[in-house]
């Protein structure tokens, strides 16, 4: 009880944080008009009150050549109101029939493979956050909300509406972002915007602002006169029903049937213009997208993301240190680093998927869960308070988790923050960490260079565990998209940290990344476009001994033309030390195994990775990996296919395999996965995803038809099969089947 008192507390006092309006420096700017007419959205532009609204046509193309006259015209128009931000634009297009509008599936949507509209808002105007909505040429919608000035959480969904249109001379959209579905000061009449364009078959965006090629939170113009705005009682209320059934086979202590009926409510509302509160009761995931299968062939733990909507809303609040991006983001598409995955995201103090979750993936109840988060002056706060039950199976008895973060803007595009955790979600141990961070980003720099450094240190302190429990990081990068850029990261890992709510994948090691390389632009009229090239390193030595533990040393060559096609390539040499014997493979009937023995070992591999644009009816990639393994030998091939003979039909492919040979035994590992998707129009859809792997003998079907008739309200019909088959004689037997269908809708006042 003392413990639950202490964190109403600490929910409490991002409510005594203070502020510092931060300087914005002079930019491109209009100023905004307000209206009282609200035209209807339909994504045809036809309504009077656009002609009142002002007009915006001084956009320039970013890429390929910024700066440059776009090769297509486009008109936009804005106004608000009291309640909303209306914007329309007109898409002038020479060539209507080459529009790529390929997207007709709203939920979940990724508008990267077609042409798009886009509206960006900084509502704090401090360079460091903001908003993104889109839509394509069927009105599909996409949002994104920023977790640092270049770092997007695109699985954010906002409430919003969004329509589009064709007509002989391109494409039109209206968009209308309610106020109550943003976080601003109220005091800030000035709000940072941007508005974006991108044509598709030719690799072309269009810009109002943009520098160095990048339309980020710290780059946008500024819309003047945003007063009298309001957000009415800024309550949302989002009743959700659930019917599940669902059966388990076999002998387990979880076998049989078991049918339920699940009402559950998320509460949000809006304590300030800028800080939210949420209250979430008997949360529900059913809908929730399954992951993607992975193989794990190395000593370490593999990442899966977080896909659970009530944990990504304001996710990016929560965001520690960079962790996960450092200066290796690969924001110009050079292809895949050394450096990724679990190796960035190590020692990671707060990561949802460990709440909810068992340690084997299975779902534990959450009973109640409450957050505060948002912005209360130049702060930047948020508190997590979850009532987990218990989880039987595992003897993990009912316990409370705690997180909370606050991080306060300093500099002009700098950061300095605090986290802390209590709590462990998977088991019956006391734990606790709490960690500081510093983010210093310099994007003004002479002919428009950025440099950003990070440091942080996380001490835990867990149950049973004493001393070596620190860990720490420094990072410099200059991210630029033109000419040179480079990273560099040292990590100290020590040997008792222990995240009970993060994520490690190594701990007692030191290790330091580096790359660096120069994108050289070519002029018009050439094939190619861009070439990248590059060379990166990774070394991690243990800490008890110093002896090196990992090494990893490339060069990479990436080459890109005019319509978007790209093509990999990278050699590297690998150095791994063994301490002790590792299991590689082990078969899932028992039946065998292939051991590596303790030992070094160093390899060569080189890759080869074409990517073909998204803009085609049939695109993807391939991969070929071949060379040393160990002390053995590794050919890796695979590939990632899309058909969409029409915006209704969507059809992919992926298949992986890797042979390897080694002294210890030979063994392959395949991967397979086939989508189907049916799109009937923007609000229906019907998603369908089979996977299979060779080394569990696991298939998994999952199957959702999707109803979205308005931004806010959805349902779901979600069929999930399982099969396995132990004794690889291509006879799978059913382990576990379930049905559920879901309806939220979310009343706003």
């Amino acid at each position: 009880m003392n413990k639950l008192v202490l964190y109403c507390l600490l929910l409490c006092l991002p409510l005594q944080a203070w502020a510092q309006q931060t300087a914005y420096l002079d930019s491109k700017r209009f100023e905004m008009i307000r209206l009282a007419e609200e035209p209807v959205i339909d994504g045809v532009v036809d309504e009077a009150v656009w002609d009142q609204a002002a007009v915006i046509t001084d956009l320039h193309q970013m890429l390929p050549f910024e700066y440059t006259d776009p090769s297509q015209q486009t008109e936009i128009r804005i106004f608000y109101t009291e309640d909303a931000v209306y914007v329309a634009a007109r898409l002038l297009e020479e060539q209507p029939g080459g529009i790529t509008a390929n997207i007709l599936k709203q939920y979940d949507a990724n508008l990267s493979a077609d042409d798009w509209f886009m509206v960006q808002l900084d509502t704090y105007r401090d360079r460091r956050s903001g908003y993104r909505f889109a839509t394509n040429a069927n009105g599909v919608r996409w949002d994104a909300i920023f977790k640092s000035p270049t770092d997007m959480q695109a699985d954010w969904q906002g409430i919003w509406q969004g329509e589009s249109a064709f007509d002989e001379n391109g494409w039109t959209t209206e968009i209308r972002i309610p106020f109550q579905t943003l976080s601003f000061d109220p005091e800030n009449s000035d709000w940072g915007i941007n508005f974006i364009r991108n044509i598709q078959r030719n690799g072309e965006r269009i810009a109002w602002y943009s520098r160095d090629r990048q339309f980020n939170a710290g780059d946008t113009g500024i819309a003047q006169g945003m007063t009298g705005i309001r957000q009415g009682m800024g309550l949302d209320v989002v009743p959700s029903l659930t019917l599940r059934r669902e059966h388990v086979y076999g002998n387990g202590a979880r076998a049989g049937v078991e049918e339920n009926f699940e009402p559950s409510v998320d509460i949000f509302y809006k304590v300030t213009s800028a800080l939210n509160a949420s209250l979430t009761i008997n949360t529900d995931f059913s809908a929730t997208e399954v992951d993607n299968r992975q193989v794990n062939l190395t000593r370490f733990s593999l990442f899966f993301p977080e896909k659970r909507d009530f944990f990504l809303r304001d996710s990016d609040i929560f965001e520690f240190g960079q962790i996960g991006t450092y200066g290796f983001s690969n924001r110009d598409g050079t292809g895949n680093s050394s450096i990724t995955g679990s190796i960035q995201q190590n020692a990671r103090p707060f990561f949802s998927r460990q709440i909810g979750l068992s340690g084997s993936g299975a779902p534990v109840d959450l009973a109640v869960g409450g957050k505060l988060s948002g912005r209360v002056g130049n702060f930047t706060v948020g508190s997590l308070l979850i009532s987990q039950d218990e989880d039987v199976l595992n003897g993990v008895e009912a316990s409370e988790i705690f997180v909370g973060r606050a991080v306060r803007n300093v500099l002009s595009e700098s950061q300095l923050g605090i986290i802390m955790t209590d709590g462990d979600s998977q088991s019956n141990l006391d734990s606790n960490l709490f960690g500081a961070d510093f983010r210093y980003r310099n994007s003004r720099l002479p002919n428009n260079k950025t440099v950003e450094a990070n440091a942080w240190v996380q001490k835990t302190d867990t149950e049973g565990k004493q001393g070596d429990d620190l860990a720490y990081s420094f990072s410099l990068s200059s991210p630029n998209s033109t000419g040179w850029q480079g990273a560099a990261v040292y990590s100290r890992v020590e040997q008792n940290f222990d995240p009970a709510v993060g994520f490690v994948s190594r701990t007692g090691i030191e290790d330091l990344a580096v790359n660096g390389g120069y994108m050289h632009r070519l002029e018009s009229g050439s094939y190619l476009r861009n070439i990248y090239v590059t060379a990166e390193g990774y070394r991690a030595n243990l800490l008890s001994s110093g002896q090196l533990s990992s090494e990893d040393l490339a060069i990479r060559i990436a080459l890109f033309n005019q319509t978007n096609d790209k093509l990999f390539t990278k050699i590297s040499r690998k150095r791994e030390v063994l301490l002790n014997d590792f299991t590689i493979f082990r078969a899932s009937d028992g039946s065998r195994s292939v051991v590596i023995p303790a030992g070094e070992y160093e390899f060569y591999e080189w890759l080869l990775f074409p990517n073909f644009a998204t803009q085609r009816p049939l695109s993807g990639s391939l991969n070929i990996q071949l060379g040393e393994y160990y002390n053995g030998d590794r050919v890796q091939l695979g590939f990632n296919s899309t058909w969409r003979p029409t915006r209704q039909y969507e059809l992919g492919l992926s298949f992986s395999e890797n042979s390897i040979k080694l002294p210890g035994g030979d063994f392959k590992v395949r991967l397979t996965s086939i989508n189907a998707n049916l799109a009937f129009n923007s609000r229906w859809s019907w998603s369908n995803f089979l996977q299979y792997d060779n080394v569990s003998e696991n298939m998994g079907f999952n199957s959702r038809l999707n109803w979205v008739p308005a931004s806010g309200q959805q349902a779901f019909l979600v069929f999930n099969y399982g099969a396995q088959d132990i004794d690889k004689d291509n006879n799978f037997t059913t382990t576990n089947s379930d049905i559920s269908m879901k309806f939220s809708y979310t009343f706003r006042y």
